[in-house]
């Protein structure tokens, strides 16, 4: 699945949260003061996290979750806590670290284990569940339901993602950001309407054992994500 438009926005991904935007990010994720754009993204981000915990047990002894683009690790500390062993994933190096660093002392260093590489790395082994929060928003939709399929192949129980739903807001927003230099922008965000997502995911062949469950859009300010679940059939 790994196609040269693919591998040319995952370089531009990576070189974004690694390097271009990684002090904003660690201020985003922490509870250090924000400006009020910022501070809309961080509670919607916020409410997402909380909507794709509720969608998993609460008692997760003894299951393995892995946490596609992990960031600075928030998701995989809530997991943790429940009792999962995670694995905890991100393209950038320097957040891995950061994840690290934050670790709180009631969480075993051995409960999450950190790898900044790829989600898709078959060296990761199966899991019970897979988060994607917000991880497949710059990529196309036929691109995220490829990485959906690959993950799904080693998943047994569901796969809780989300993407960038298209509506009028994002669609101006996408239009405003593109005036900036280039240096300073982030990797386009990729809208996709949820009758072309689940038609890609319904026709892809590796995904036929699976159907699409729970959704829930969150919108915050400039905040704005769908959540879906994928459980198999």
């Amino acid at each position: 699945m790994t196609t040269a438009e693919y591998l040319a926005r995952r370089s531009e991904v990576e070189t974004y949260f690694d390097r271009t935007a990684v002090a904003a990010w660690t201020r985003l994720t922490s509870d250090a003061p924000v400006g009020r754009i910022r501070a809309t993204v961080r509670a919607g981000r916020d409410e997402m996290r909380r909507t794709l915990l509720s969608w998993l047990p609460l008692d997760l002894r003894g299951a393995r979750l892995l946490d596609a683009g992990c960031g600075t690790g928030s998701f995989s500390i809530e997991a943790a806590r429940r009792g999962a062993e995670v694995v905890a994933v991100d393209i950038s190096p320097t957040l891995i670290e950061i994840a690290q660093r934050r670790l709180p002392d009631d969480i075993s260093r051995n409960a999450i284990h950190f790898v900044a590489g790829d989600m898709l790395d078959p060296r990761h082994g199966g899991f019970n569940f897979v988060v994607a929060m917000d991880s497949f928003i710059h990529y196309r939709a036929e691109d995220a339901v490829r990485i959906v399929a690959g993950l799904a192949a080693r998943t047994s129980e569901s796969i809780l993602m989300t993407y960038a739903p298209r509506t009028p807001l994002l669609a101006v927003m996408h239009a405003v950001g593109g005036v900036f230099p280039r240096g300073n922008r982030a990797p386009a965000i990729e809208p996709v309407t949820e009758q072309k997502l689940y038609r890609l995911i319904a026709d892809h062949p590796d995904l036929a054992d699976w159907r699409c469950a729970r959704n829930c859009r969150i919108a915050n300010g400039f905040y704005i994500s769908q959540a879906l679940e994928l459980r198999p059939s």
